[in-house]
């Protein structure tokens, strides 16, 4: 009968070459069970890569789901075809080096670390898979969820450091867990600007405050665009200027800001501007001046009711009639603001739906200010600037035309041009 001492002896001198009895059996033995277990979890890597990266991902591609192609992610398919040879390797371990106890669980020691490791990774990769998923569909428009998944990852970063740490110090999590709460004040402080962020952000999202796309101003910072991401530490602003801001989540409870969603979304942008007209040239109109007012189409009828109307009053007055502020006249200033009024009404670019008025407001050091109030359909900032120049080139040269000179103050040009006619 052959004995394994006899197999042993023939292996040294016929396959390794060596004399009997240069290294015990025993660790022989374990470096053949080594390799073999390296073989098999390396073998299980690579049958695992095959089934996950190409099996999984064509029944996952054929199904008409879209949160499930997050599994298909490159980065978690890779991290998660680690878990297995590891589970294999921790299990196998002690059968493959059976006589040396202590490397026995400094090996399952390493695997475990490994293994929360590539779980850790891999839930990463999974969440950041789903928040590209997510970003696909509209309802993330007005739902951000990165800082509710930024919570995921720090909160299971905090458990798998607590777990691996547990590992090396050979003590239970429930300890270290147990230790933790007694540093509650510490964490608190470390972590002060997450919690708040963490509040504002369920804030923001619950309430509808912010959404991706938005564009908002917020002066403090300096803020003044679109919202191109929310996180929970920040919210990421891209001025006009394409500078970027980022702005303190929390900021947005505790300071004041302003969002123009409602603008965007309303069916028209406010037109609020104003002209100021020289007090001096404010007259009541001739009938010369009516006659020839009466010619514009958009205010013809308006002039002839409103003359009526006077001719009317004037009649019940018994008051001189050669002074003419005893009566009602019509102003240059009175048609002009209805000329302005008719003109925005017919303007193709106002929407009539909402406000319309040209009103006056009170006289300052820079005369009287005739105040444009209207929505116009065009909100896109390049498109209404365009209506809005387009329709106060008109009502500033349309000025003169009444009669009336806008105000300005007075340059070095006009007081040159002054003393040139005085000479």
């Amino acid at each position: 009968m052959v004995h394994f001492s006899q197999i042993y002896d023939w292996a040294y001198q016929h396959v390794l070459g060596l004399c009997p009895g240069w290294i015990p059996a025993w660790q022989l033995t374990n470096i053949v069970l080594l390799i073999a277990l390296a073989i098999i979890a390396l073998a299980a890597y690579y049958i695992n890569k095959i089934i996950l990266f190409r099996i999984l991902k064509v029944i996952i591609r054929k199904t008409p789901g879209k949160f499930d192609d997050i599994f298909v992610d490159k980065k978690f398919l890779r991290r998660l075809g680690f878990i297995i040879p590891l589970v294999l390797i921790h299990k196998l371990v002690p059968y493959a080096i059976p006589f040396n106890l202590g490397w026995v669980g400094i090996v399952k020691d390493i695997c475990e670390i490994l293994l929360t490791f590539f779980a850790l990774t891999a839930s990463y990769a999974l969440l950041d898979s789903f928040y590209r998923a997510y970003q696909k569909i509209d309802i993330s428009k007005y739902k951000p969820i990165k800082g509710y998944l930024q919570i995921v990852k720090i909160l299971t970063g905090l458990f798998a450091g607590v777990f691996i740490l547990s590992i090396i110090i050979n003590q239970s999590p429930g300890y270290l867990l147990g230790g933790l709460g007694a540093m509650t004040a510490v964490l608190l402080l470390v972590f002060k600007d997450t919690i708040l962020g963490f509040v504002a952000s369920v804030q923001l999202s619950s309430n509808d405050m912010v959404r991706p796309g938005d564009w908002i101003t917020v002066e403090k910072y300096k803020a003044d665009g679109s919202v191109i991401e929310i996180t929970l530490s920040s919210v990421k602003v891209q001025n006009f200027d394409n500078t970027f801001v980022y702005v303190p989540t929390y900021a947005f409870v505790s300071d004041a800001f302003q969002n123009w969603r409602g603008m965007q979304a309303s069916e028209g942008r406010r037109l609020k501007r104003a002209v100021n007209i020289d007090v001096n040239s404010i007259h009541f109109l001739s009938d010369e001046e009516l006659n020839s007012f009466s010619k514009i189409s958009l205010i013809a009828e308006y002039i002839s009711e409103k003359q009526k109307e006077v001719e009317e009053y004037n009649k019940s007055l018994d008051a001189n009639a050669d002074t003419a502020v005893n009566f009602r006249q019509q102003t240059n200033i009175g048609v002009y603001r209805a000329y302005l009024t008719s003109y925005l009404n017919h303007h193709p670019k106002i929407n009539k739906e909402l406000t319309c008025m040209v009103r006056q407001l009170a006289p300052a050091d820079n005369g009287i200010p005739i105040e444009v109030y209207a929505f116009a359909f065009d909100r896109e900032w390049v498109q209404y600037e365009l209506v809005v120049a387009d329709i106060f080139d008109h009502i500033l040269a349309a000025t003169s035309f009444f009669g009336l000179d806008i105000f300005q103050s007075t340059t070095g040009s006009d007081i040159r041009n002054a003393v040139g006619k005085l000479k």
